[in-house]
């Protein structure tokens, strides 16, 4: 099949949260076992509620054996990469392609500036174009 449901899955690295502190996302694997075959296209989809306080930096990072983690070059990443953020990105969704050849990417938020209540924001990773498909949702 190749409609976007069987193509198609979405993991969560940074869950929705107010983050008041620096954070290491959940890492996501591209060789997801319930597929068993490497996904070739990542998505990192970054969706900004509210931001309060503080200065939220976010890096992705990607790793070959889920331990040793790297921020990613710069020419591995397409699209939006996003700035700091501060209480002028609100209301805010960027999307930016991995390009990289890792097996696990994760989405890292560093916050300075001693906030109080911080800011609102998730980020996935969408995973498509699997080399064997379909894609099976758990």
């Amino acid at each position: 099949m190749r409609d976007i449901y069987s193509n198609v899955l979405v993991k969560a690295s940074l869950k929705p949260a107010a983050r008041t502190a620096t954070a290491n996302g959940t890492s996501v694997d591209r060789a997801d076992g319930s597929n068993a075959s490497m996904y070739q296209d990542a998505l990192v989809v970054l969706n900004v509620g509210t931001v309060t306080d503080g200065t939220h930096t976010i890096t992705i990072e990607d790793s070959d054996d889920n331990s040793s983690f790297a921020t990613v070059a710069a020419g591995y990443l397409e699209g939006d990469t996003p700035p700091a953020l501060i209480t002028s990105n609100d209301e805010t969704v960027y999307e930016t392609r991995y390009t990289g050849g890792k097996r696990y990417v994760r989405v890292v938020t560093t916050v300075t500036g001693s906030p109080s209540t911080g800011g609102l924001y998730t980020a996935e990773v969408v995973l498509s174009n699997p080399r064997r498909a379909a894609v099976v949702h758990p």
